[in-house]
């Protein structure tokens, strides 16, 4: 990056800092702090870390003097956060961590993005208050200013969790090691869980399958792992007598049959294919390795990131549906600034869409704090001045 680029965006994040207010999490003396600046290397992450402070307006000062790009602490409590070494650090707990990033769910145009990912957070919030019992009240939404979302539960009752109950919790979220014998054999009254969104997975797949010609039938059948041509031969024959079962009284399917075992063993096999995506689309696809890690740094809300430019911003749930990060994230105004483009870019952002070619050209200040953040841009000319 340019040093005009550089320090384009230093100025626009110390004019943002200087005037903006910002938001600390609680007990910040036990919180471990890192950073990443605006150095030559940026964005190469250089990271500063292993940072204490004893109260919110010392880290708000040490924010606006250094003017990071990136701002982190930790999720977990520490009785010396400062100490150079995790293990001196002496691990007091943590809060729990959901990261759902848009990248681990779908490539596209970054809008596309962000309203998938949306979907994914809104399904999380519901496993969450509606099945395991986490009170909306305990649970904080940050839009993280690039990608996604974090959630965070501040339940006190598991802030002394591990790394293997963490794991568990993330494994009913996103739906891994479901055991359909399970699934299949009891009933249950709620109209929730994943009882439910594994018979309406295996429905709505085996009326695909029965919709395949047989031809295709048999190969989707025998492509199955343990399943041979007699097994497959015979679950097309019973396959609408199964649907109807499924449909009507899922308990009643008998899992010691042995035909009806090995296909939907076999199908519970696959990592893709069909019934995985219908499983997948019904699970809330959030970063596994987020939520098991017991001492993870997370972005501080209010802060900017240094990815976008956006503002890292924190949400209630009912705030989630309307919230446009796009427009709502963006803090930077219209004054127009000269950028020399990389490649052509097409994108909406302040509620106007923007198709631009490759090459020098006059943007939006906010677009050119995003471009240049993602390194698509550099700043032409003298624009690296800060405005009258």
């Amino acid at each position: 990056m340019k040093a005009a680029t550089l320090e384009f965006l230093r100025q626009r994040f110390s004019s943002y800092y200087g005037k903006e207010p910002l938001l600390s999490p609680s007990s910040i003396p036990q919180r471990e702090w890192a950073f990443v600046f605006f150095d030559p290397d940026f964005p190469d992450i250089h990271m500063r870390r292993h940072l204490g402070f004893e109260t919110k307006s010392e880290v708000f000062s040490y924010i606006r003097s250094m003017v990071p790009a990136h701002s982190y602490y930790s999720t977990a409590y520490y009785a010396r956060p400062g100490a150079p070494t995790m293990q001196e650090k002496e691990w007091l707990g943590a809060d729990l961590i959901f990261d759902l990033d848009a990248d681990h769910i779908m490539r596209g145009p970054y809008d596309r993005m962000l309203s998938r990912v949306k979907e994914e957070t809104h399904k999380l919030l519901d496993m969450l208050t509606m099945e395991l019992g986490f009170p909306a009240q305990e649970i904080d939404i940050v839009f993280s200013g690039g990608r996604g979302y974090h959630v965070h539960v501040h339940d006190l009752a598991v802030r002394n969790w591990g790394s293997s109950e963490r794991r568990e919790l993330i494994d009913y979220v996103c739906g891994i090691g479901l055991d359909p014998g399970r699934l299949l054999a009891h009933r249950t009254p709620s109209p929730r869980g994943w009882h439910h969104r594994y018979i309406a997975a295996l429905h709505e797949y085996l009326l695909w399958l029965e919709g395949l010609p047989e031809k295709e039938r048999l190969a989707a059948i025998t492509g199955l792992e343990g399943v041979g041509r007699t097994t497959a031969e015979e679950f097309s024959r019973r396959l609408g007598e199964i649907i109807s079962l499924i449909s009507t009284d899922p308990s009643s399917l008998n899992m010691r049959d042995a035909v009806l075992s090995k296909v939907i063993r076999g199908l519970s096999t696959q990592k893709e294919g069909e019934f995985a995506t219908l499983l997948r689309n019904r699970a809330a696809l959030a970063d596994e390795p987020v939520t098991t890690d017991t001492k993870r740094l997370i972005r501080l809300p209010s802060s900017l990131h240094g990815g976008s430019g956006f503002r890292v911003t924190p949400l209630t749930p009912k705030e989630l549906e309307d919230f446009d990060p796009l427009v709502d994230a963006v803090v930077f105004g219209e004054r127009e600034v000269r950028v020399d483009l990389a490649f052509p870019l097409s994108m909406p952002l302040l509620g106007s869409s923007f198709h631009l070619e490759k090459g020098s050209q006059k943007v939006p200040e906010a677009l050119a704090v995003f471009l240049c953040c993602r390194g698509a841009a550099e700043i032409s000319g003298g624009d690296a001045r800060a405005p009258g």
